[in-house]
């Protein structure tokens, strides 16, 4: 089984305000964040990280958090992960790259850490653009919520943008600081556009 997740931040406190994460402190936001990961993620799993792992640079605490997750590791790396990785970090992934596109169960999933409003075969029903990033209260993230819903308004042909993009940041609410599967970022994308998309489909 494939998950997928983004902008954990282990060891960022600020992000706790940042973000309104519901926890007292970085401990228990790594707690929490751990226990949620090894629920549902087993050792034949894999995981694609979209970016923002990690805060600390040291290579102690990128062991000590990877070394309690369950899976094996994709990361996309994000704009506050390691710019160089020590080896023994590195070989805790699979692979580090900054852009990855695989099938999932007859899904094309386009993984970038930053957002991209026009990702490769986006007029494809079967192409979704997973990515983070924005978090969930910023301008960035409403702005392309709106971009979305402006797409499947103004639709006007089969080749048009269909507009899946979904951020898999760990706050949001449908992530809730939990790794997905594809087929539940799409499910809730189908949810939450669902009346625009029987009201503007063409």
């Amino acid at each position: 089984m494939n998950y997928y997740i983004s902008d954990t931040h282990f060891g960022h406190t600020n992000i706790i305000g940042f973000d309104c994460r519901p926890f007292r402190n970085t401990l228990e936001m790594e707690q929490t964040l751990i226990k949620n990961w090894n629920s549902r993620v087993t050792k034949e799993d894999v995981v694609y990280i979209l970016g923002d792992f990690c805060w600390s640079k040291e290579k102690s605490d990128w062991l000590k958090i990877l070394n309690q997750l369950n899976g094996s590791k994709y990361l996309i790396r994000g704009n506050h992960d390691l710019k160089n990785f020590p080896a023994e970090v590195k070989n805790k992934f699979c692979q580090i790259t900054d852009y990855k596109e695989i099938t999932d169960n007859g899904k094309r999933i386009i993984m970038s850490h930053y957002p991209i409003m026009f990702y490769r075969s986006s007029y494809g029903n079967d192409v979704w653009h997973f990515c983070g990033h924005t978090h969930n209260r910023t301008a960035e993230e409403y702005k392309r919520r709106e971009y979305v819903l402006d797409l499947i308004k103004n639709r006007k042909q089969d080749f048009d943008n269909k507009g899946h993009i979904i951020n898999v940041g760990c706050m949001m609410d449908y992530m809730g600081y939990t790794p997905r599967t594809a087929d539940e970022l799409i499910n809730w994308w189908n949810d939450y556009y669902k009346s625009y998309i029987l009201r503007f489909r063409r």
